[in-house]
């Protein structure tokens, strides 16, 4: 080890030596850099990273050694042959080469070292072959000892540079990994030269073609701080690519590709850096959850290109409605969010909510087509209602589902309390997705009677769930649920098959009423399904009654008129259920071919005390008589609404006054007994 030091202390010169540390140093943190690159990438681009790394790598070796023997003070060193010269470049260019593509052949695997090895035995063969190249007044003489020493570091030194690449520990290990190159390859040029003498001896060097030392240092300097440069380049426009690309890519992470506008994660970002900067007490921050009210009807009636376009539209107007600390995104589907900053009072954000709404209210015109769609929004504010933009974004969207539920077209401040209320919707759905299967389902029977002889005539299917610990659920809460999450159709097919089977058994052959979905008046198979029904169960079609609700309808008249029709042919009778609650009933009416209109309790229950109800409902019977439909009054109560309704010419009426709704085995009873009495009078 002293002989070593001696050797570089003594025999070298300092200036040349400083300048192949440097030239070692940054050759050995390009070199890394670049290998770290090959072994990152997959592509093609593997193997151009591959051809960059072997010529740095190989160019640095190269250029420290021969700078090293010009810093080696001899006067018997008389300069370098060209064509070795050249040969121990390419040796060295090879042989790095040739060790990253097996270092880099596998993620982890006993490859990497052995490419470290033949890298340390790629600079060996290098050294050796540049000092034949080297012409001397004299003979070279090697103690064999340290040729083999210089060997055995090479080859540790290069296992080791290679290992910190493939295997890191820390993040410090890409400089371990340049450290351990340059040890590589000084410890190989020290060792070597050490046990290197020159035993001098008169040589005739005339005529020879050798280089001298300073043409070839200048030619190593010029060449290697090329090399050196172009690495840098080009690693530094991957870096800048890569850069770039990672903006990109997180940019069109956080933006809605169909509308342009922040994404959820985008409007969570947005909210965050909000939170972030907020020191004033005295303001609040309000989010809006803002959820599309029958948005699947337009893409049901218009399909799903004119939804896109309105989607697109509305995120525009939003944006051009939006004005200083105010932004909106769409965080997935038909629901967006509004966020604005720097707000002082409740009144603030319901304004906020306010001027929302109006600009989704707007008539908007696609296609030609006029469309009109409002929304439900739910409010919350930082620090009221949450701190963290997860607990805000949440408040909001359970006050915009309870503006839905509460019939759309609202705007609702979040109020404590909606998380255990949206905590139990959510374990009630869970529940109901089984209640068929574990029998807590039932089907009641509400009466419907004639107004004059007060004769049951028929009876209205209502669908009840009997919950083994909440006991009786009401139909207004499972029901949405039961919409919300999808269920409908296979609860409505229940109750259409359930209904069927058990009027086949009646001892009076009364009609039997079965409400109809949206969602199953949608199915593709909804009229075959109803004929297999009744096929199954021996009812005849014409005591089925199948009750459409105007907005079931509404949203795809077109598709519904031929399925009502096709319904007809079956000899199923259509009623048209709420009547009066809908936005074109007088236009429904003349589409559609309905056997019997239901007008809604709405109107029923202030029949015998408002004159206003009560012209509502006598101009529905005249338009109906006209027409030659039957009409229906739900919700009669009391014997002075039943008295009214006579006297307006109402045929049929449904309600408590004849009796609430009643499971199978009453209704049996009661049919039974009607029969008895009906008999006997006669």
């Amino acid at each position: 080890m002293l002989s070593v030091l001696s050797c570089l202390a003594l025999d070298h010169d300092p200036a040349f030596t400083a300048l192949a540390v440097i030239i070692l140093a940054i050759g050995s943190v390009s070199t890394m850099r670049l290998f770290a690159r090959v072994r990152r990438t997959e592509s093609d681009l593997k193997v151009l990273w591959l051809c960059l790394a072997g010529i740095i790598g190989g160019g640095t070796v190269w250029s420290t050694h021969f700078v090293a023997m010009i810093a080696y003070e001899s006067d018997l060193i008389l300069g370098y042959d060209p064509a070795l010269t050249l040969t121990s470049l390419l040796i060295a260019v090879a042989g790095v080469s040739a060790a990253f593509v097996v270092a880099s052949s596998r993620k982890i695997s006993l490859l990497i070292e052995t490419g470290g090895v033949i890298f340390g035995l790629s600079v060996a063969a290098m050294h050796y072959t540049g000092i034949a190249a080297m012409a001397v007044s004299g003979l070279i003489a090697w103690d064999l000892s340290y040729v083999i020493a210089s060997l055995v570091l090479v080859a540790v030194f290069g296992a080791l540079t290679m290992s910190r690449i493939a295997r890191p520990v820390t993040r410090f290990c890409k400089y371990g990994a340049s450290v351990s190159m340059i040890i590589c390859v000084a410890a190989l040029h020290y060792t070597a030269m050490t046990g290197m003498t020159i035993e001098p001896l008169i040589v005739d060097t005339a005529d020879s073609g050798l280089i001298s030392g300073q043409s070839l240092g200048v030619t190593i300097f010029v060449v290697m701080l090329l090399l050196l440069l172009v690495a840098s380049l080009t690693y530094s426009i991957d870096m800048k690519n890569a850069e770039h690309s990672s903006r990109h890519v997180k940019h069109l992470s956080l933006q809605d590709p169909l509308t342009c506008i922040p994404n959820r994660r985008g409007a969570e970002c947005i909210l965050d850096e909000m939170l972030d900067m907020h020191v004033d007490d005295t303001s609040r921050i309000a989010v809006l959850a803002i959820d599309l009210d029958r948005f699947r009807e337009v893409n049901n009636a218009y399909g799903q290109g004119v939804g896109d376009q309105l989607l697109k539209a509305l995120a525009q107007r939003l944006v051009s409605s939006c004005g200083e600390g105010e932004h909106v995104g769409r965080i997935g589907g038909d629901h967006f969010i509004a966020i604005k900053q720097d707000v002082y009072s409740r009144n603030a954000a319901s304004s906020f909510a306010a001027r929302i709404a109006a600009v989704l209210d707007a008539p908007t015109v696609i296609d030609d087509v006029t469309l009109q769609i409002a929304a439900s929004i739910g409010s919350a504010t930082f620090p009221d209602d949450g701190t963290t933009s997860d607990k805000l974004m949440e408040h909001a969207a359970l006050a915009a589902a309870r503006a839905k539920s509460e019939g759309g077209g609202r705007i609702v401040a979040y109020e404590e309390g909606m998380d255990q209320r949206a905590r139990e919707r959510s374990l009630l759905a869970r529940d109901l997705a089984f209640a068929q299967d574990k029998g807590e389902l039932e089907v009641y029977y509400q009466l419907q009677n004639d107004t004059e002889s007060r004769e049951i005539i028929g009876v209205e299917a209502l669908l009840r769930w009997r919950h083994p610990v909440n006991g009786m659920v009401s139909p207004g809460v499972f029901i949405p649920i039961a919409e919300e999450n999808g269920m409908i159709t296979k609860l409505g097919d229940w109750v259409l098959e359930t209904a069927c089977a058990e009027a086949v058994g009646w001892a009076k052959p009364i009609n039997v009423a079965v409400n109809v979905a949206a969602a199953q008046l949608e199915e593709p198979g909804f009229v075959e399904r109803v004929r297999d029904v009744l096929a199954e169960t021996g009812l005849p079609p014409s005591r089925l009654e199948l009750e459409i609700t105007e907005s079931g309808i509404i949203a795809d008249m077109g598709a519904a008129v031929q399925v009502i029709r096709r319904l007809k042919l079956l000899g199923v009778k259509i009623a048209m259920d709420d009547y009066g609650t809908g936005y074109s009933s007088l236009s429904t009416l003349q589409s559609f071919p309905f056997d019997k209109i239901k007008i809604d309790r709405e109107f029923v229950s202030g029949v015998d005390q408002s004159r206003q109800s009560a012209a509502i409902v006598q101009a529905t019977i005249i338009m109906a008589e006209s027409l030659d439909i039957p009409v229906l009054a739900e919700g009669v109560e009391t014997e002075a609404q039943l008295n009214v309704l006579r006297a307006l010419g109402c045929n049929q009426i449904q309600g408590f006054l004849f009796g609430k709704p009643m499971p199978r085995a009453k209704l049996k009873a009661l049919l039974e007994n009607d029969k008895a009495t009906t008999a006997a009078a006669a």
